[in-house]
């Protein structure tokens, strides 16, 4: 038989013994030899026996994590790939042990606290360097530990506000909305209030209109206005945001009419149905065109415009929103016979009578103004009633409001006289009403 060497045999017990045994690197630590700890744990590693238990992972994380933000590497590239490795280390501990029995030990509670320092301070930079993508997914690992530490006690506090915070921003600013919400949430549910925290509770209410989820949106809008009382930005409603968040006019109507679906009776909706559209088909842009579908558009602007009049008696609004509209119509109608009355007069000779095609198109396009006009009356005399009935609590602007819609009228009706020539009867009437208005005009002060 082959004799073994007693040198061997005892060597080889003794590396044995060795590879379980993990305390010399944790004392390595303690004393802050980060270096000669790895050293010592990468040997370890290579032994099966060693790499077989969960401590030599937990054991690896605190290694790695604890030499990356040692002063003499962090901030190099060996900084990142040591973070990276003890966080597959610590994954491949949590796989191997789910209840996480030693990060209860006094030494290895360390590991995951250097771990999440180590990202933090990853992410905290790419933050700082506007580095928005990385940091996010930086921050996400950052709060997931932080859950952790929490969860099982190892940090003394009930949420860790800052990782939340950044790892919202990263996430808002790179564009993964969805998570910026998830972790903005978590904030806001526990009412957490500062000057520069208000935007993401303004972020969660835009974010949960959009999402059409408005149960989410009135209470994050709650919770913004409970936090920030001063803010004016939590006073407004639904139908606000659904103008206020879409630039393009059919995707306004969309999101109005979509609210106007499932609360039929809000006036508020209707008259700004009316609105929106009342500013695309009397717009006072420079080059503004009309849009192809201008008839549509008037049609279901006026539809909204009496509904909300319905809804609500006392309100001028959807009044002066009508009568306007129609006399801006008017008025358009007026310069096209203006432009005809020049050029009939350019082409009609002295003495000569004009031409019967332009006599024609000339009473025809007075016809269509006065009908134009008529248009206006009714919905300005209500706003009139209605104004006038509320006059001494009127501002100054309504006021003024009141006194342009009385002067219109006045106009309208001495137009409505002079086209009454020749009609005795009605030329009176009109009159009257000219000087109604006008003497109304003049009494209000």
């Amino acid at each position: 038989m082959k004799k073994v060497s007693l040198f061997f045999v005892l060597l080889s017990l003794a590396f044995a013994g060795y590879a379980q045994n993990y305390e010399p690197i944790k004392n390595l630590l303690v004393l802050g030899q980060y270096k000669k700890a790895k050293e010592d744990l990468d040997k370890g590693m290579t032994n099966a026996k060693f790499a077989a238990k969960p401590e030599a992972y937990i054991l690896k994380t605190l290694v790695y994590a604890s030499l990356a933000g040692d002063e003499t590497v962090k901030n190099t590239p060996e900084a990142k790939t040591l973070i990276t490795e003890a966080e597959i280390a610590f994954g491949k501990y949590k796989e191997m042990q789910p209840d996480l029995s030693l990060v209860k030990d006094p030494v290895y509670q360390s590991a995951p606290i250097n771990l999440y320092s180590s990202l933090f301070s990853v992410g905290y930079k790419d933050y700082n360097e506007k580095n928005w993508q990385h940091g996010f997914e930086t921050f996400e690992k950052v709060v997931a530990l932080s859950d952790m530490l929490i969860k099982e006690k190892l940090i003394n506090v009930p949420v860790d506000t800052n990782s939340l915070l950044l790892a919202g921003i990263t996430a808002e600013s790179s564009n993964n909305r969805d998570a910026a919400a998830k972790y903005y949430s978590r904030l806001a549910d526990i009412k957490v209030a500062d000057r520069e925290y208000e935007n993401f509770y303004r972020f969660l209410v835009n974010y949960y209109f959009t999402k059409k989820d408005l149960a989410s949106f009135e209470k994050y809008k709650a919770l913004g206005k409970e936090v920030y009382p001063k803010s004016e930005f939590f006073n407004y409603d639904k139908v606000d945001f659904a103008v206020g968040l879409e630039t393009e006019l059919d995707k306004k109507i969309q999101a109005v009419e979509e609210i106007i679906a499932t609360d039929p009776t809000n006036y508020k909706a209707a008259l700004l149905l009316g609105g929106v559209i009342y500013d695309t088909l009397n717009s006072t842009e420079e080059g503004a065109v009309q849009p192809a579908n201008a008839a549509e558009l008037e049609t279901k602007m006026v539809a909204s415009l009496n509904k909300a009049a319905e809804l609500d008696p006392k309100s001028e609004d959807p009044h002066v929103y009508l009568g306007g509209h129609y006399l801006n119509k008017a008025k358009m109608v007026n310069k096209q016979r203006s432009a005809h009355a020049a050029e009939m007069q350019a082409r009609t000779k002295p003495g000569k009578p004009a031409a019967k095609e332009d006599i024609q198109k000339r009473e025809d396009l007075d016809k269509l103004y006065a009908a134009t006009m008529d248009l206006a009356i009714a919905p300005y005399e209500k706003a009139a009633a209605i104004l006038g009935a509320k006059l001494a609590t009127l501002n100054l602007r309504h006021k003024q409001q009141y006194k342009f819609i009385v002067s219109d009228l006045g106009e309208m009706y001495g137009f409505k006289k002079i086209m009454a020539k020749g009609k005795p009867a009605e030329a009176a009437k009109y009159a009257a009403e000219e000087k109604k208005w006008n003497d109304l005009y003049d009494s209000i002060h």
